[in-house]
Formats: C-alpha cells, structure tokens, sequence
C-alpha cells in the first residue's frame, strides 16, 4: 500500500519479516517477474548442455518486459550480497533458489509436474545468481 514505512522502527528488526514481506510482494503480483509466457522457455534453456545455459537465459531476460528486467537484476544483485555474507546469514546459493524460485518463476496452470518444475525453477535462479555478471553485465 502506499503507507511510509519507518525501517528504523523496532517491529522490523526481525530479518523474517523483511523477507517475508519481499517474497510477499513477489508472490503477490499478478504475473510472476519471470512472465508466464516464458516459463517454459526458461525450462528449455536451463536443460541445455553448461555451455549453452547462460546465454539461452540471458536472451531470455532481454524479452521479459523492461521493468521486469530492471526489477531482476536490482533483486538478484541484492540477493547474490545474501549470499556473499553465508558465514553469517548462512544462505547458499541454493537456498537463496529454493526460497526464490517457485516465487519469482511459475507457470499459469500447474500440472502434475510440480516437483520437476520445483527443480528447475531452483536451477534457473541458482543460475542467475552463479553468473549475476555475465548476465547482467557489471
């Protein structure tokens, strides 16, 4: 809402509630960041061979809207500073995925195929923030 928020303000100490509020917001849009009519297109691209993934995934994300682009890369360099601080926050690249992924990239309809989908939706954004600046440049 468009209510000023006080981040100083002791009820936001909990790290939880930051977080829960940014998956929240995330969630709660009404087409995930990663558009629904690129979901399987990011599918695709995440199974091809190594070599290949970064590039078919970075020319993805040039399609996506630009304020989605935008939004992706201010999103992914905060959450790649997340993970560089592990020895404290304890987040890996892989939890930061699993924790992101279904939120950030899903489809319109699910189908049967939830636990695979689950799979590729944690590799794509583990992906993303493996190769933050190949993708996203410096």
């Amino acid at each position: 809402s468009d209510e000023k928020l006080d981040l100083n303000d002791s009820k936001w100490e909990d790290i939880h509630v930051i977080t829960g509020a940014l998956k929240m917001f995330f969630r709660e849009l009404p087409e995930p960041l990663f558009t629904y009519n690129h979901f399987n297109d990011f599918v695709n691209a995440i199974k091809q061979e190594p070599r290949q993934r970064v590039h078919a995934v970075k020319e993805l994300i040039k399609q996506l809207p630009k304020p989605n682009q935008d939004t992706m890369q201010v999103l992914f360099r905060h959450l790649k500073r997340v993970v560089e601080n592990g020895e404290k926050n304890r987040m890996t690249y892989q939890s930061v995925a699993i924790v992101f992924g279904p939120t950030l990239l899903k489809p319109e309809k699910e189908t049967g195929n939830i636990a695979v989908h689950t799979v590729y939706q944690n590799q794509i954004v583990e992906l993303i923030l493996l190769e933050l600046n190949s993708i996203f440049g410096r």
